[in-house]
């Protein structure tokens, strides 16, 4: 008999695009329980899985409960902080959900409130973000101003998406050097709770191509709410329609902002399932 497999705590790996995630069930297994050593999730916890060399690594991890709706999520960045949202999570979970139940349609609630989430067909599952959020205190900002463009060299354009977002639209995303830009933005002082930064440059009327800069994370292949968050910027400039593609580092996101909510679809990869062993728990007690 595996032991680790009766006494640790069993994990999935997802990937929507590349933006990859642990995924924790603890539907079945109360809050993480004796499998975790009684150890509900914590940030020494997520930090120490999402260290790609001496855990599992992800961008993010998911923790699946029981809600009010069909599951509740909670998500977690690799640095240990908590984000309000995930989209590309959404969309593998949700998909995972309803091949479990045997269903094509699915609600799921999040710290961003009630999401809905269904089959697009063609291996492709769809997820509404929800509304997004315009006001500066909503984002949140640090001080009321026009959102559509922030007092910051570049004129960026801020939402919300259940996690803050910061868009500069640039003649060639390509060329920016991410790794430098998107640490001077997610901490600049206009944003108390930090922000997600994404470069982007409009192709067409319905093309975008961006790439991003995740708080707490850095640079990934791809994010949902990003996405989601800069089709809204753009449509309110008037660069572009309300449905357009967004291509990524890591594929192509559908994103389409609609009267109740912005709906992102895409692919999602559930790519193995295993155990967390006790002796790797304890190194986060």
């Amino acid at each position: 008999m595996d032991t680790r497999r009766d006494t640790g705590l069993p994990f999935m790996k997802m990937h929507g695009l590349g933006n990859d995630f642990v995924v924790l069930d603890a539907r079945e297994l109360g809050v993480l329980d004796a499998r975790a050593q009684d150890m509900a999730m914590t940030p020494a916890l997520a930090i120490l899985l999402g260290d790609r060399h001496r855990g599992i690594g992800f961008d993010q991890l998911a923790v699946i409960s029981a809600g009010a709706g069909d599951a509740h999520l909670t998500f977690w960045n690799s640095d240990g902080s908590m984000a309000g949202a995930c989209g590309n999570a959404t969309r593998c979970i949700a998909r995972y959900l309803m091949d479990e139940a045997g269903t094509d349609t699915l609600h799921l609630t999040t710290q961003r409130g009630d999401l809905y989430a269904q089959d697009a067909g063609d291996g492709l599952t769809s997820v509404n973000m929800g509304a997004p959020q315009l006001d500066w205190q909503d984002i949140p900002l640090a001080e009321e101003m026009d959102t559509l463009e922030l007092p910051i060299e570049g004129g960026p354009v801020a939402t919300g998406m259940g996690n803050p977002h910061c868009t500069f639209f640039v003649a060639d995303a390509e060329a920016i050097p991410l790794e430098q830009f998107g640490p001077r933005y997610e901490h600049h002082p206009l944003f108390p709770q930090r922000t997600n930064v994404q470069v982007a440059s409009v192709i067409g009327a319905d093309h975008i191509r961006m790439r991003v800069w995740e708080r707490g994370v850095g640079v990934t292949l791809a994010s949902g709410s990003s996405s989601c968050a800069v089709a809204v910027a753009a449509a309110r400039r008037g660069l572009t329609g309300r449905a357009v593609r967004v291509d990524l580092d890591g594929g192509t996101l559908m994103i389409d902002w609609r009267g109740d909510g912005v709906w992102m679809t895409g692919p999602t990869m559930h790519v193995a399932s295993g155990v967390l062993t006790p002796a790797f728990l304890a190194g986060a007690t």
